[in-house]
């Protein structure tokens, strides 16, 4: 049984409910990008989770989970070109290569097409994670589907996100669990792509099934299982036990320990700091 996941059972609505932060990842589990407006296209948020590191001998994707020094690039997209630092790096600028012969890559259990990023790109990335690796982009034509069990409509799709377009995480329920924390954890710790706040209670996220946030319509459909890269000090790269220890004593469920929820949204449009958060409806 999850602890504190029923506003209504306190008596309160979160109808107050305002974004407070928006994150892109433009490279799977790298730094993330603070933005005031996101814009939704097909696969999620533009440039989110666009481009990924593999493996370069098997193809298989690569993240955090083995590679914590991944937290300390920092990525970013702009003018069709992508710009990286990270400590002891010279920065690296590349064009971004949306054409070309494509790879077979490995993401859980999905196989997708996808560019290479050239040689460059690749000897940048391997240097610093110290492993051989390519960095590909998704095939432009080439439509990775969410899990069928929670799809919305025959057209949900993601990018290289693990299984969904966005996270939503509220700051109460961080508040709740850093006051059960000896030292309190930020925020991107959770990488998530909407942070909201003002409904007074923690984890009423997860009492959502629809939201309306801007322009676009969102369908809360899972609980976010979380892994190892939440014990990773996205600063410094350095891992801990927490927040999992302690998450575990009252978010575990059988299948992990949840925390935020995962977003489907039903169509393209723009969002931004500070849109109310309208409740359509609730679970």
């Amino acid at each position: 049984m999850l602890a504190n996941t029923d506003p209504a059972a306190q008596g309160v609505a979160p109808a107050g409910t305002v974004v407070m932060g928006l994150y892109c990842y433009p490279i799977k589990s790298c730094a993330g990008t603070a933005l005031d407006e996101a814009a939704f296209d097909a696969r999620g948020i533009r440039h989110d989770r666009e481009l990924l590191v593999i493996d370069a001998a098997t193809g298989r994707f690569l993240t955090q989970r083995e590679l914590p020094r991944m937290a300390l690039i920092r990525p970013r997209i702009a003018d069709g070109e992508l710009l990286a630092t990270a400590p002891g790096m010279p920065p690296l600028a590349a064009p971004i290569e949306r054409e070309g012969a494509t790879r077979e890559v490995a993401i859980w259990r999905d196989r997708c097409p996808a560019v290479d990023q050239g040689a460059d790109a690749a000897r940048w990335f391997s240097d610093f994670l110290r492993h051989a690796c390519r960095l590909v982009r998704m095939a432009e034509d080439y439509v990775r589907r969410v899990d069928p069990a929670y799809a919305t409509s025959g057209s949900d799709q993601v990018g290289f996100a693990d299984g969904y377009p966005a996270l939503l995480l509220s700051e109460e329920s961080l508040a709740d669990l850093n006051g059960r924390l000896a030292a309190p954890l930020p925020m991107d710790r959770f990488r998530p792509n909407i942070v909201v706040a003002g409904g007074g209670v923690p984890y009423a996220e997860d009492r959502l099934a629809r939201v309306r946030i801007g322009a676009v319509v969102f369908h809360v459909v899972k609980a976010c299982a979380r892994c190892a890269i939440t014990t990773t000090d996205q600063a410094t790269a350095e891992r801990g036990k927490e927040p999992l220890a302690t998450l575990a004593t009252y978010r575990r469920v059988e299948r992990g320990v949840l925390f935020g929820q995962n977003l489907i949204h039903a169509g393209p449009g723009l969002i931004r700091r500070g849109d109310r958060v309208e409740i359509l409806a609730h679970r």
